[in-house]
């Protein structure tokens, strides 16, 4: 038996597509882990090829152990979500894995048009890492133990990720009213 979701999405999250999509599909991941790097794309295309009939959440995962930047990568998605940019931060994240030292964040949220000072006193502040710790957490009491992890309509999905396997389980879990 699979897990289950177990902080359900709310206001807090940061969600793609229609609220009243049929189907959901949840990750929780680490913007230096290279296995997220490798499914951000797949995810892209997933969203572009279903549309309308799958919403997308992210929630963060930072393995702070292996992945000694991830945390202030979350953090600096979580200020620019502020500044309504946490999509394009997120994107230029997972675009730019191997740039993920401090300056190099700030140097992204330059690039998106927010004040690189106010973004450096939010890190230094850790301003939003409770925000970060709260997403963390939800996944641990939902049986996240590595990144990516995805759920799919609140269940944790434990097949493969590749881009026709993760739409195929997608597809399956749209109800058979919504398919088209």
């Amino acid at each position: 038996m699979s897990a289950k979701l177990s902080v359900a999405l709310s206001d807090r999250d940061h969600v793609l597509g229609p609220a009243d999509a049929p189907v959901t599909l949840l990750e929780y991941g680490d913007y230096e882990c290279p296995h997220c790097g490798r499914a951000h794309p797949i995810v892209a295309a997933i969203l572009r090829r279903l549309g309308s009939r799958v919403r997308f959440a992210y929630r963060h995962f930072p393995l702070t152990q292996i992945h000694p930047h991830a945390q202030h990568a979350a953090e600096i998605a979580e200020a620019a979500a502020e500044q309504e940019q946490f999509w394009a931060m997120h994107d230029l994240l997972f675009e730019n894995q191997g740039a993920l030292e401090d300056e190099d964040l700030l140097g992204y949220a330059a690039e998106l048009g927010i004040d690189p000072d106010w973004a450096a006193s939010a890190l230094e502040e850790e301003r939003y890492s409770e925000k970060v710790q709260h997403d963390f957490m939800s996944g641990v009491r939902s049986g996240v133990n590595g990144t990516p992890t995805f759920f799919i309509n609140g269940v944790r999905h434990d097949g493969p990720w590749d881009e026709a396997s993760l739409a195929d389980a997608l597809q399956q879990a749209v109800p058979t009213s919504a398919r088209g």
